[in-house]
């Protein structure tokens, strides 16, 4: 009840705002929107509990895309308040009317806009990563990399299916799958998650878990990535052998995971412990804050999502008040990190100034190192 307070809050100043400068039909038009927004965003999650999934995921959507639409309109909103105060402050006089009137034909167009953004299949990205002291054997060598795929409401089997196509096409010598694969129950959404189980790579395809696979159950869904071929590293590693050479490839769990699963520490140097000496280490670790650790522990390459790159622009300028990296390739101290933009979407069937992506990291020696 407090988060559809808050919600009916917004949407009241937001209407107040946009509709004070317009006629009564304008206003009564801004009224509209803003009750049934405020009315559809809280399906968005209490659609999920009822019975008949068909009809719970289609009031997921309609919530949703109230809530993508809203965070758009919103961030508009501030963007034009910032506007009037600074004319203001110059002596100028814009009218009111043409300002609001600009927010309400842009906000949906930059909804549609984003939508198709979200629900294309995700490009594959090309990024070489350099690291020092790469034996040649591993020169080359290609890891693709899913992340924060979120299956379930909106991201049904058809959808996964093309994602799985793409990345099988790409011809990797390993996949890796950095968390926030699902957001639902295993009884709900195995169908969907299956086609999952037709990726393929040289040396196989290794998961850890993210933050939305605990809110759904993790221990069942790691059972289920068993299943389906794809190795859950849950602060361990598996050595692969390419070429003569060795790669470690190390995972944690979640940074928040012992908050859910005791057990389960995000714990860097548990991953590595054991790894054989001179080998590359790479650590799949789904949020990019994990990183100070990772690089403590003697990892070599980090991959990471969780941030979707912000999603909706301009939200991504908040990223850096809890994440280190928001996107693209970084070092922290020796250590280089790779953080996805994500190959699916959260919450808002949306993306706008942060395209998914499908990840071809081709892993080549640094220059003179």
């Amino acid at each position: 009840m407090r988060f559809v307070a808050l919600i009916a809050l917004l949407h009241a100043l937001i209407a107040w705002r946009l509709a004070a400068p317009l006629p009564l039909a304008g206003v009564l038009a801004v009224v509209a929107v803003a009750a049934l927004s405020t009315a559809l965003i809280p399906m968005s999650f209490a659609g999920r509990r009822g019975r008949d999934r068909a009809v719970a995921d289609r009031w997921s959507w309609a919530g949703f895309i109230a809530m993508g639409h809203f965070a758009i309109v919103f961030a508009l909103v501030l963007l034009r308040e910032a506007w009037l105060l600074a004319a203001a402050g110059l002596g100028w006089a814009p009218q009111a009317r043409d300002s609001a009137l600009v927010v309400l034909l842009l906000a949906p167009l930059l909804t549609l806009v984003a939508i198709a953004g979200a629900r294309r299949t995700p490009k594959l990205r090309t990024v070489r990563v350099p690291l020092p002291g790469l034996p040649p054997a591993l020169e080359g060598f290609t890891i693709v990399q899913i992340s924060d795929l979120h299956v379930g409401p909106t991201i049904k089997r058809g959808w996964v299916q093309a994602v799985v196509e793409r990345a099988n096409a790409a011809g990797a010598d390993l996949v890796a799958l950095t968390g926030d694969l699902v957001d639902g129950r295993v009884e709900d959404l195995r169908e969907d998650f299956a086609p999952l189980a037709a990726l393929r790579a040289r040396h196989g395809v290794f998961a850890v878990t993210g933050n939305h696979d605990y809110y759904s159950g993790a221990l069942p869904w790691i059972a289920e990535w068993r299943r389906c071929g794809i190795v859950p590293l849950v602060d361990e590693h598996r050595v692969v052998e390419h070429g003569g050479a060795r790669l470690v490839v190390a995972g944690v769990a979640d940074f928040n995971a012992a908050g859910f699963e005791p057990s389960h520490r995000s714990d860097a140097r548990r991953a590595l412990d054991g790894a054989p000496a001179g080998a590359p280490r790479l650590l799949l670790a789904h949020q990019p804050r994990s990183a100070a650790a990772a690089a403590e522990a003697g990892a070599d390459l980090q991959l990471s999502g969780h941030t979707h790159g912000g999603q909706i622009w301009p939200w991504g300028l908040l990223v850096p008040l809890q994440q280190p990296i928001t996107a693209g390739l970084q070092r922290v101290g020796r250590m280089r990190v790779y953080v996805s933009r994500g190959t699916g979407y959260w919450g808002p069937p949306l993306r706008l100034g942060a395209p998914s992506e499908i990840t071809r990291l081709v892993l080549v020696r640094e220059a003179g190192r």
